[in-house]
């Protein structure tokens, strides 16, 4: 049994396990909170109020910006996300639907995507704690745990494909190492808003070269083994099609080889031991089925901000296995959250419908340029229709699936 048949096959049985919360769905007993209005510019972060009682949080977040941006609810350490919304195109606009505990946290939002963002701000959540009752507790709590068996799955093959990754890095057994890279980092795509929530496990795991050097970070990881791997022409360009690749770049010596290759190797191990820790199990359980339904969107806004451009595997081009990754753990996470969309009326099933249709239409043009099984093309053999069809149809999911964590929390 293959690596990628083996995730597939833990996928559809994940699936099919959430058949079983199908059937008498009632309404969650979930306490309602309030509405908020963000304003997004260069400068600042404008949000209409700083308090609000436990329950149901919305945020309608418009970017006033000259830029693309994001908002962010963060934990009171400043680095956990709550939740976020990416890709914000000037003058556009986008919503945040959380369940919020009691507790202080901070909104902050980040025009061009990058940096550390402006109008970092308290925001104030009283009243009590947030519990589920209601007929379909149970069944929302097992959408929960099946999530979470979901991410220790995934997280539970990436380690020791790391492993073996970064042995054939470390020995210089690059045509090994070539082969495994966009295998090995599907484990992760598929699951990466996990990761994003930890403050700078992320960017240490996977930041670009051009983020790194744009938040003053060291850069580490995933892409910078990458380019170890497909070393770029003397001529040629970064991601931001400006810096000259080999600008304050060398190829690593075998001992930083040695140094970049431990250094993943113990993030990785990181997440895997937060997965399995009980702040893991209270993170989920706090953000209920809206973190799930949260996270498909956010998976989806990876590929948008990232892999449909081509810039997220400059050098290597495997950026089609990073985008089918992105849309697996999407479409899982979706999975497990449909049948409550489906249980708000007509409209809910209207909603779901266009979801499923979504994902289908977009699975199907993945797959006339392969599969995680058999390989894909590389991103340069894509034409300009290629590319623009990948982003219509991923503009024609992202739009009924942003309205689906405030239809699983009616």
């Amino acid at each position: 049994m293959t690596t990628s048949r083996r995730i597939l096959g833990a996928l559809a049985a994940a699936g099919a396990t959430a058949l079983v919360l199908s059937g008498c769905v009632a309404k969650a007993d979930v306490a309602a909170g309030a509405s908020f209005d963000v304003s997004s510019t260069d400068s600042a972060c404008s949000v209409s109020g700083a308090t609000a009682k436990s329950g149901t949080l919305v945020f309608d977040v418009s970017n006033e910006s000259s830029q693309t941006s994001e908002f962010y609810l963060l934990a009171e350490d400043g680095l956990r996300i709550v939740g976020e919304v990416e890709n914000i195109a000037p003058s556009a606009s986008r919503t945040l639907t959380v369940v919020a505990q009691p507790g202080t946290y901070y909104t902050l939002c980040k025009p061009g995507m990058v940096g550390d963002g402006v109008g970092k701000a308290e925001f104030t959540v009283t009243g009590d704690r947030v519990e589920v009752t209601g007929e379909d507790a149970e069944q929302k709590q097992q959408a929960v745990d099946l999530y979470a068996a979901f991410v220790k799955d995934q997280v539970g093959q990436l380690v020791p494909a790391v492993d073996t990754f970064v042995a054939a890095y470390e020995s210089g057994d690059d045509d090994a190492a070539r082969a495994q890279f966009p295998q090995v980092r599907a484990y992760y795509e598929r699951i990466e808003p996990v990761a994003e929530a930890l403050g700078d496990l992320d960017p240490r795991i996977d930041f670009r070269e051009v983020d790194a050097v744009a938040d003053g970070l060291d850069w580490t990881g995933f892409h910078r083994i990458e380019k170890d791997l497909w070393v770029p022409a003397q001529d040629a360009l970064n991601a931001d099609g400006e810096t000259p690749a080999w600008q304050d770049w060398a190829p690593s010596t075998p001992e930083e080889r040695a140094g970049y290759g431990d250094q993943l190797i113990a993030d990785a191990q990181e997440l895997y031991d937060y997965v399995h820790s009980d702040d893991f199990t209270t993170a989920l359980e706090d953000q209920g089925i809206g973190g799930i339904s949260n996270g498909a969107i956010a998976l989806l806004d990876e590929v948008a901000t990232g892999k449909i451009s081509g810039e997220e595997d400059w050098w290597s081009g495997t950026d089609l296995y990073d985008f089918a990754a992105n849309v697996e753990g999407s479409k899982m996470a979706f999975s497990l959250v449909q049948d409550f969309a489906a249980s708000q009326g007509s409209e809910g099933k209207t909603l779901v419908s266009e979801i499923e249709d979504g994902y289908a239409a977009l699975e199907s043009a993945l797959a006339k340029h392969g599969s995680l099984t058999d390989g894909f093309v590389a991103y340069s053999d894509l034409t300009e229709d290629d590319k623009r069809e990948f982003t219509d149809l991923i503009n024609a999911l992202a739009e009924p699936l942003s309205q689906l964590t405030g239809t699983v929390l009616d």
